[in-house]
């Protein structure tokens, strides 16, 4: 299947709201569980929208226009010339097709060859084993961890530090 991504927009807000609700899909993330309701979704959209020089948030759509995943430059930093990588694929019918393997170099070759950044980094949750072979595939190094910094079930776990320098990312063979 082929993708492409484009910005985000307000009516990809009902489909996020319903993954963020997914709890199978948010045990995968750093981020906790938490009820958002749409109103709450619209907020954070907006604030997005007064944060495009910081933050880059694009849908993966299919050959619909319809979104499938979410994949964001956060914290954008022209000085350091650095921001951190964040990628939500919403169904769990879609992982494993190369949706996330798209995503992640799109998004680094517009990191590094558009918005002039030298260094992408990016924390995952030591037990995801699909992200960090995505992660790893794609040129990313692991640079640490943070133990025990995320609670998550029930229990705390490792985060994983991964970094990426311009020239480093690699397409899969």
């Amino acid at each position: 299947m082929e993708y492409r991504l484009r910005e985000l927009a307000r009516r990809d807000i009902a489909a996020i709201n319903g993954w963020r609700a997914d709890r199978e899909l948010i045990s995968c993330l750093g981020a906790p569980y938490r009820f958002i309701n749409q109103e709450v979704d619209e907020a954070w959209f907006d604030a997005y929208m007064r944060s495009r020089q910081t933050c880059v948030r694009c849908a993966i759509v299919g050959k619909e226009d319809g979104i499938l995943g979410l994949v964001t430059l956060a914290g954008i930093d022209h000085l350091r010339q650095s921001a951190t990588l964040h990628i939500m694929i919403g169904s769990s019918k879609n992982r494993g097709r190369g949706m996330g393997t798209f995503a992640v170099l799109s998004m680094l070759r517009h990191a590094f060859y558009d918005l002039n950044l030298h260094r992408v980094e990016l924390s995952v949750l030591a037990t995801n084993e699909a992200a960090i072979g995505l992660y790893e595939k794609c040129g990313f190094s692991r640079e640490g961890t943070r133990r025990q910094a995320c609670y998550k079930q029930g229990k705390f776990v490792d985060m994983y530090e991964y970094g990426i320098l311009r020239g480093e990312e690699r397409e899969p063979s």
